[in-house]
């Protein structure tokens, strides 16, 4: 680059001291042409330098920096889909778990239904077996004290017999007696 500045100032200076349309019109506005190409040379120095060594790094650090936001972008993007996809997925999960807890309850309240009704099937039998006995006992009782109620009468009615024969009566007597007074009272229930 530097070359090629130099072969401009070259002919700049040529064309400037051949007699022409140009050096006329420069005489005219008083400029000095060895003081613009001069000019000319150093603007184009410092342009090239300030190209170098100022711009070139800054462009070199903008496009770093956009670089740097285009994966920053590019990298919000992918957690952006990730986190769609975990919500996604927890989504799931949580309708599994609660189907899986609605399954969990409805297996509870038919096994508490069975079990509820096993035992009340079973509370039911025991008081049937209870009743039952409880039947039987108040039968037997009855009998046991049916029986005792016709021995005591059988008793009584000899005992009365004795007072009004005013003797006392022999075993087979009294036998006799007793198995009249219960044969009656059998009839008479």
């Amino acid at each position: 680059m530097l070359d090629t500045l130099l072969i401009i100032a070259a002919a700049t200076t040529d064309a400037t001291s051949s007699a022409g349309p140009l050096s006329e019109l420069a005489g005219k506005f008083h400029v000095e042409t060895n003081i613009l190409v001069a000019q000319i040379i150093n603007f184009l120095i410092v342009a090239f330098l300030l190209y170098r060594f100022a711009f070139k790094p800054i462009i070199a650090t903008i496009d770093m920096r956009q670089q740097k936001i285009a994966d920053g972008l590019q990298y919000a993007e992918e957690v952006k889909l990730k986190l769609a996809d975990v919500e996604k997925k927890q989504a799931d999960t949580l309708k599994e778990a609660s189907l899986e807890a609605q399954k969990t309850v409805g297996e509870a309240r038919s096994q508490a239904k069975q079990h509820l009704e096993s035992q009340k099937s079973e509370a039911q039998a025991q008081a049937e077996d209870l009743l039952k006995k409880a039947r039987e006992a108040i039968d037997l009782e009855r009998t046991k004290m049916i029986s005792e109620a016709k021995e005591e009468i059988a008793g009584l009615v000899v005992q009365t017999a004795e007072k009004v024969l005013a003797r006392e009566l022999t075993a087979s007597e009294k036998s006799s007696f007793s198995e009249s007074a219960v044969k009656e009272i059998k009839s008479n229930s």
